[in-house]
């Protein structure tokens, strides 16, 4: 099957997709431009179409509430939007991060395209970290991402991986929701999203402080067991012995001691291990086309909206 992830970037360790060319650190942006496959331009045109006569082919019309929009490079076409359509540039992505990473000590650790181009988005280390018990460490991340196609705002999101196990969660808590949204009929201003954003240490506080909660409040087998069929009841539609009564037991296996860092002071028999089971479940080992139809779930699509579900329900069990 042919990947939905054209073409990818990192730097340090391979990333949990496996996939991807590896940089040195500390690379500049026009090198993650050519690296990560965002050297290119969104192109727009007007959509046209070929009308038909009863002696054959008729005149080429035009639909001028509509335009279409493509790649520069292989004029491989994207989608078709509204004239009121903002496009955000590939470029305009990476360059959110160029004075975060030259001044405020960010650094880029990947970044790349998804469905031909469709999706496009980067991911930059804040610098920020906490430390659970049992020197369990979880680093923050800012991610920007986009699309043309009509399935996602330009969204800059607070995002959390916690490096025993690389799962990721999205942080968001509250009344912050920690991300931003420029919907695409509107102008994309980066250092506007950056303010609203609130890049600070407060908001990571906040989100870990909670995490802490998590990781203090022991959890009965029977609680175990509600808290798994509560975020998993309605993830698929079959009874108990079809598809979900497998994931509700591969979630609770890896609570048990399957997951990675499950026998971790902080997850063994906790809240926050709950949480993990579902996140390591969602990123690593749910049912998936291919890889980059997970990482796309993972962080755009069904399987962000699980792991948020799984973060509601865990955060209510220290209300």
């Amino acid at each position: 099957m042919a990947h939905l992830l054209e073409q990818m970037a990192y730097v340090g360790e391979t990333p949990w997709h496996g996939l991807g060319n590896k940089l040195d650190t500390h690379q500049p942006i026009d090198v993650w431009a050519k690296q990560s496959g965002m050297d290119w331009q969104i192109r727009e045109a007007p959509v046209r179409y070929m009308t038909e006569s009863a002696g054959g082919l008729g005149a080429i019309e035009s639909f001028p509430e509509n335009k279409v929009l493509f790649r520069s490079d292989t004029n491989m076409p994207l989608s078709v939007v509204s004239q009121r359509y903002k496009v955000v540039q590939p470029s305009e992505i990476l360059e959110f991060y160029r004075d975060l990473t030259e001044v405020s000590g960010f650094e880029l650790e990947t970044a790349g395209i998804l469905k031909g181009g469709r999706k496009l988005w980067a991911l930059a280390r804040t610098g920020q970290s906490s430390t659970l018990k049992g020197n369990d460490v979880t680093n923050a991340y800012v991610l920007l991402a986009t699309a043309c196609d009509g399935t996602l705002a330009t969204t800059a999101q607070f995002t959390s991986i916690r490096v025993v196990c690389n799962n990721t969660l999205a942080v968001a808590l509250g009344s912050s929701t920690g991300a931003v949204k420029v919907p695409h009929n509107t102008s994309f201003d980066p250092q506007s999203v950056k303010r609203q954003l609130g890049i600070s240490v407060g908001t990571w506080d906040s989100f870990m402080y909670r995490m802490k909660g998590l990781s203090e409040r022991k959890v009965m087998s029977h609680e175990a067991a509600n808290y798994f069929l509560r975020v998993l009841s309605d993830l698929e539609k079959t009874t108990a012995q079809g598809t979900n009564g497998r994931a509700m037991a591969k979630a609770m296996a890896l609570f048990d001691g399957q997951g990675k860092g499950a026998e971790m002071e902080s997850a063994k028999g906790t809240a926050f291990g709950l949480l993990n089971a579902v996140t390591e479940f969602v990123d690593h080992e749910r049912r998936a086309r291919s890889t980059d139809h997970r990482l796309e779930s993972a962080w755009f699509g069904q399987g962000a909206a699980l792991k948020q579900k799984a973060l509601d329900q865990a955060l209510l069990m220290i209300a």
